[in-house]
């Protein structure tokens, strides 16, 4: 199949209206697995929605990140926001980000991760409490907003009292072009402001936590700077919930929309992990992954992306490539589950992962056991997805709980 090598000027990044961004990757992908686009800001990029393409580039040591100067507004930025915010993994290369990695790695474990389980359940258990009956409640702000949020506080070492300076900035931080230069800076710098003070508390008064434990990593033999600090701390909080609430709150859609996978579910909730995956490949929280660039010609197809190039693998396309996925506009939970790149692929792949698919594993089993009468309060073709070139979430999900279970 032929690519397109002309710069397309279709913007699926406001295109809000259910359905709509899925359905501007699909004609594209229909040209062919690679694409030049027309960004809201900056030069045109390659936009990859192959599959094979996507996997292979996500893999390849020829696509490289541009460092903190590659962020969004980092030429506009004073310095030390921009080194404050962008210093992190997802901007670096080897060996930085080799080390940034195993350091990260080295405290984000499975026995934390799974150690967060208890803590997962009672919050959806205290956000849920109050829920059931005809009233119309937004699961967003609701539930699915909250419950990532305060996990991820949890596991940061974020007193509850300071989790609100979290609240309201991350729109703006996931969605730079979106929200414009003066919004995205306040946002930073009120960010990092916060985060410089929380560093200092916790050299102070150290506490069982991740970012306790990173504090020590830095001031041991194998050190962290205070701009590899921030931005860690940055990525973790932006990553480790905007993501989520965009699976929840995807994920719920998906099955309210399709009663049969929903009734299969219920039927048989063993099959939850399966579930979640295919959740993840068949509406995923992530549009586009962050700009990297080629460091050197690469043939993709009859394409050749020129050194210099941004290059964006647009996820949700890929996962829905009909030569990887049959019929892969249907949502079936009995579907093969592995090899979706909801959570990317090679070195960048999402450190968070795992604590996702707990928390969405969680909310979404909790959500369906608990409520057999819930149900959409307003059309599906009614509901907006909010504008964005990196996230891929709704901008509110108005459910009717109806009467729970007792439990």
């Amino acid at each position: 199949m032929p690519s397109s090598t002309c710069d397309h000027e279709v913007d699926p990044f406001r295109a809000l209206a259910e359905g709509a961004r899925q359905q501007v990757y699909r004609e594209l992908a229909e040209t062919g697995p690679i694409h030049r686009i027309v960004r809201p800001v900056g030069r045109p990029g390659w936009f990859v929605t192959g599959y094979a393409e996507a996997r292979a580039l996500l893999a390849d040591p020829r696509v490289v990140k541009p460092g903190p100067q590659g962020g969004a507004f980092a030429d506009r930025m004073p310095p030390e926001i921009s080194r404050g915010v962008y210093t992190h993994m997802l901007m670096l290369n080897p060996p930085d980000h080799t080390r940034l990695r195993r350091l990260v790695g080295g405290v984000f474990t499975r026995r934390r991760v799974e150690g967060l389980a208890p803590r997962i359940r009672d919050v959806a258990e205290e956000l849920l409490a109050p829920r059931g009956g005809d009233e119309v409640v937004d699961l967003i702000p609701a539930f699915a907003y909250p419950l990532p949020m305060r996990v991820i506080s949890a596991l940061l070492g974020v007193p509850p009292s300071a989790e609100t300076e979290f609240q309201g900035r991350t729109k703006s931080l996931v969605s730079p072009a979106i929200a414009g230069y003066d919004a995205y800076l306040d946002d930073a710098r009120s960010l990092l402001g916060f985060l410089h003070e929380l560093i200092e508390e916790k050299r102070q008064n150290p506490g069982d936590d991740l970012f306790s434990d990173l504090i020590a990593a830095r001031d041991g033999g194998d050190r962290l700077s205070e701009d590899e600090l921030t931005g860690m701390a940055y990525l973790l909080v932006l990553a480790g919930h905007e993501t989520t609430v965009n699976l929840i709150a995807n994920g719920m859609l998906a099955l309210l929309t399709h009663p049969d996978q929903l009734s299969l579910l219920r039927a048989e909730p063993e099959r939850i992990d399966a579930v979640i995956e295919e959740l993840l490949r068949y509406d995923g929280p992530v549009q586009t992954t962050l700009l990297a660039v080629a460091s050197e010609p690469i043939q993709v197809g009859d394409v050749t992306i020129q050194t210099g190039d941004p290059i964006f693998i647009v996820l949700i396309a890929a996962n829905r490539d009909p030569d990887r996925f049959p019929d892969p506009d249907r949502l079936d939970i009995r579907r093969e589950p592995a090899g979706h790149l909801a959570f990317g692929h090679g070195i960048h792949h999402c450190v968070g992962a795992p604590l996702a698919r707990l928390e969405a594993r969680i909310a979404i089993g909790m959500l369906v056991e608990r409520f057999p009468s819930l149900e959409l309060a307003r059309p599906a073709e009614d509901l907006f997805r909010t504008p964005s070139v990196l996230m891929h979430g709704l901008e509110s999900l108005p459910l009717r709980f109806g009467r729970p279970v007792a439990g």
